[in-house]
């Protein structure tokens, strides 16, 4: 039997996203992300652990395969490449990062001005797509699902046809975390690149 699901436009499903996301002071997750061609042929398969503590702290870490961390406390953005031994260190500009990002940080505040956004309800899940309002944008369809009000899937699909997915798994939300996590000491010997300017 198909499970009854209600549509909810704009301003209320704006309002219910923001309600969702801004229940999260601590993100604790697994991602598998895939990266799939515009043919529909997977490009890349990644394997994440993610921790978001708000307001400034992102800690990115893919682990396959190819290891890489991204990692700020608001301020400063380190990009560490262990497979070449270096780290780039930049300045963190939250308003320049991708919009997975943006939505995990709770920052839902342009939503409205950007996207039209549509809430599809059932019983156990809520699902967002958001559509740009600008011709010019990166993105043709975003969509956000939840399960029992735990973010489960984020799937974005570009103009050009290449679709990004981040299915989240292990899921666990506002447990304590130091906020050592959201810093970065460079390994001896490696190098390193300062970009930043402050």
């Amino acid at each position: 039997m198909a499970v009854a699901s209600s549509v909810v436009a704009q301003d209320n499903a704006i309002n219910e996203l923001d309600s969702l996301l801004q229940g999260v002071d601590t993100l604790s997750a697994d991602i598998t992300q895939l990266i799939i061609q515009s043919d529909g042929g997977v490009l890349e398969e990644s394997e994440i652990l993610l921790r978001v503590k708000r307001p400034n702290g992102f800690y990115w870490e893919t682990i396959s395969p190819f290891p890489e961390l991204l990692v700020t406390n608001g301020t400063t953005l380190w990009n560490y490449q262990p497979d070449l031994d270096q780290v780039v260190i930049e300045d963190w500009d939250p308003d320049q990062s991708e919009l997975a990002a943006q939505l995990l940080y709770g920052r839902t505040d342009s939503l409205i001005d950007d996207y039209y956004v549509v809430a599809i309800n059932s019983e156990q899940s809520r699902s967002f797509e958001l559509k740009p309002k600008s011709a010019d944008s990166l993105y043709d369809l975003i969509t956000i699902n939840f399960v029992n009000e735990t973010l489960d899937l984020i799937y974005i699909q570009n103009n050009s046809g290449e679709r990004t997915a981040w299915q989240f798994t292990g899921s666990r939300i506002n447990i304590p975390m130091v906020d050592d996590l959201f810093e970065f000491s460079p390994p001896e010997g490696i190098e390193i690149i300062n970009n930043s300017i402050n």
